[in-house]
């Protein structure tokens, strides 16, 4: 049994839902999914506007699930740009992400909670691998244009995590490492990590690979063109992230639904999953030589990596690099927990944001 000190209150805000777990060290003792139908949601004009309802919906679960957390933490949102830790959350942190500084995202709202959540514990509230982390390299900030250079945006939390768990199965110190980690999700993030650091990735809502709903990098010219042909800001957004990719050209975001086409025989259909497959693996070799071919590993981790037809497409292409690790799903909630616990443990240090 784990000391009362090692008690940890996880939060993770999501566009359409709350999740929300307790722990006793690294052991799971309670978790919940707490949806927010759409219908709900549309009476808030903005995300800082979910704030009370979100807490309300929390703080009642937690009531009755936690005794006395040392940390409350969560994933932190679209911040300034920082390293990769964990941070205590701080009046510069909330502010920042109420005024959405690179951006509104539900993400946003975790400090908040986690905030309010820990004074009414009397515990310390923590932030990890916000997805404004930002580790690059001078050169790949460059994009073409100094008027545009290129962002770290990222999935950080779930990247992080699994080059340490790469790490562990390879026996390999995680400052050690040098892996090419693709993130396999709504969106999709493929980064070439060195020394435990994200050293460049494409930024999952407008480059890279096109996913279930977004479209990736597209011919700049024709999109300039699109843009100035009377199409309402909003409906280019659209196009972009939400409708994009396989909904673009297949009518659905739901890989699942996409491979029993392929088994019925729906040939557009297969061709277009393993376009995804070729533009991932294309993005994978192009962070590859970032680290100048010289890598431990490549690995694939998020939902749709748990799709064995789309891991063999991409494996097929990428397998001259060496060794593929596949640790499906995102367990976010854990790796919260597990960053909370370093700190607790005094493995690390919290840090000081920003």
């Amino acid at each position: 049994m784990h000391s009362r000190s090692e008690e940890i209150l996880v939060v993770n805000p999501g566009s359409t839902s709350t999740k929300a777990a307790v722990f006793d060290g690294p052991a799971l003792r309670a978790s919940i999914t707490i949806r927010h139908a759409a219908e709900e949601l549309a009476a808030f004009p903005g995300i800082n506007d979910q704030f009370a309802y979100r807490l309300a919906a929390v703080r009642t679960w937690a009531t009755g699930q936690a005794a006395a957390p040392s940390a409350v933490v969560t994933l932190g949102g679209l911040l300034r740009p920082v390293s990769g830790g964990t941070y205590r959350v701080n009046a510069a942190m909330l502010n920042d992400a109420r005024s959405g500084i690179q951006g509104e995202h539900a993400s946003n709202l975790g400090c908040a909670l986690a905030d309010d959540l820990a004074r009414g514990f009397h515990c310390q509230a923590l932030v990890v691998d916000p997805v404004s982390v930002d580790e690059f390299e001078p050169l790949a900030r460059y994009s073409g244009h100094p008027l545009l250079p290129r962002r770290s945006l990222s999935h950080a939390l779930n990247i992080h995590a699994v080059a340490r768990r790469a790490g562990e199965r390879l026996d390999i110190a995680y400052t050690d490492l040098r892996l090419v980690v693709a993130h396999l999700g709504g969106g999709i993030s493929v980064a070439p990590v060195r020394g435990g650091r994200i050293i460049d990735v494409n930024d999952a809502s407008s480059g890279g690979p096109f996913s279930p709903e977004r479209t990736g990098t597209l011919p700049l010219r024709e999109f300039i063109t699109l843009c100035f042909s009377g199409v309402a800001e909003e409906q280019v957004r659209a196009l972009v992230v939400g409708k994009g990719g396989l909904v673009a050209y297949l009518g659905t975001n739901d890989a699942a639904d996409v491979e029993r086409r392929i088994a019925a025989g729906d040939d557009a259909a297969r061709e277009v999953y393993e376009a995804m497959a070729y533009q991932i693996a294309k993005e994978i070799g192009a962070m590859a030589a970032v680290l100048q071919g010289s890598l431990h590993a490549v690995v694939l981790t998020g939902g749709l990596a748990s799709s064995t037809m789309l891991v063999n497409w991409i494996a097929g292409r990428v397998a001259f690099l060496g060794p593929l690790l596949v640790f499906p799903g995102e367990d976010e909630l854990r790796s919260l927990a597990e960053a909370a616990l370093r700190v607790l443990r005094e493995e690390e240090t919290a840090l000081e944001y920003p």
